[in-house]
């Protein structure tokens, strides 16, 4: 909760001007009826997705590399429904900053799973090791935490963002009237302050990364660049891994967020076996709803040895 006024004046020079504007647009979007917002979403998807560009490009390249099975055709529709997807993700975002904690619950259809965390939680009291609540980057992510975070308090990683006014908003955004508490990416050590304090983390480790604490691991069957810190962060800490899978209901009327059972005899101790693991799990989910993951980030930029970008043009 942020008790401070908005520091208005450090944001009034011209290089904020667009960024204002672009505040405004989403504080309007956010009073729009939410099927409205979500048909809204659909078609500046398909607009984005029309247009060429690299996100384009990386899209493409990313679901002929995981889905080799799918015609050119299946895969043109799969590409089509992903930027919807996408559009639609950003109108979630304007209502995750602007919306009210009561009708954002509204939004939250079903959660399954809660007693997975309950116990892991209700073992922590004693043991002091809190939970590890692991998601994949979804296009719902944004709706996902924020809707988890009007049930309980969740702590959070993120980056933050070279615009200073919009880091300014965002962060406002996600901590009103939520029980939310911000961590930076990479603060392993508040992660695991956090965890021994018996708080539940929310951890997205998906994406790719080419740190000292890496390895290759397979996804969809391809040798991706995955992070060891999940699996590091269970052993210092002994806090249980959760896996989450956020959906955004096919018939409009909000969100279903399951909580898997904590993942057992993990970690193993050997890099490649525990990120192979997690990379299995996530590819599991992504196969159950793919176009609402996250396929414009470059997953497979970092190659082994010897192997060229897949990302040529």
């Amino acid at each position: 909760m942020i008790d401070t006024p908005f520091p208005v004046t450090r944001f009034l020079a011209p290089r904020y001007w667009l960024t204002w504007i672009g505040m405004g647009a989403t504080w309007l979007l956010a009073q729009l009826p939410y099927r409205w917002l979500m048909r809204l979403g659909r078609v500046l998807g398909r607009v984005m997705g029309a247009l060429p560009g690299a996100r384009r490009r990386i899209a493409m390249v990313n679901l002929a590399l995981c889905f080799p099975e799918l015609t050119a055709i299946q895969r043109k529709e799969l590409l089509r429904r992903h930027f919807e997807s996408l559009g639609m993700g950003l109108m979630e975002t304007a209502l995750c900053w602007w919306a009210s904690p009561a009708r954002l619950r509204s939004l939250l259809t079903q959660v399954r799973g809660l007693e997975h965390l309950e116990q892991a939680l209700g073992q922590g009291n004693k043991e002091g090791r809190g939970a590890i609540l692991l998601v994949a980057h979804f296009t719902t992510m944004e709706m996902a935490g924020t809707l988890l975070s009007t049930q309980f308090a969740l702590h959070v990683t993120y980056r933050q963002h070279k615009n200073a006014l919009f880091e300014e908003v965002m962060r406002r955004a996600r901590l009103a009237h939520r029980d939310v508490v911000l961590i930076e990416h990479g603060n392993i050590r508040s992660m695991l302050r956090t965890l021994k304090n018996n708080n539940v983390l929310w951890y997205a480790p998906d994406q790719n990364y080419a740190g000292k604490h890496s390895t290759f691991a397979p996804f969809f069957g391809i040798a991706a660049s995955t992070m060891t810190a999940t699996a590091e962060m269970a052993r210092l800490s002994g806090a249980p891994i959760i896996p989450l899978f956020p959906e955004r209901l096919p018939d409009g009327s909000g969100y279903r967020i399951t909580l898997q059972p904590a993942l057992e005899g993990f970690p193993v101790g050997d890099a490649e076996r525990d990120a192979a693991r997690i990379n299995a799990l996530f590819e599991s989910q992504v196969r159950h709803i793919p176009e609402q993951y996250l396929w414009v980030h470059r997953r497979f930029k970092t190659r082994p040895s010897g192997e060229g970008s897949v990302y040529i043009q």
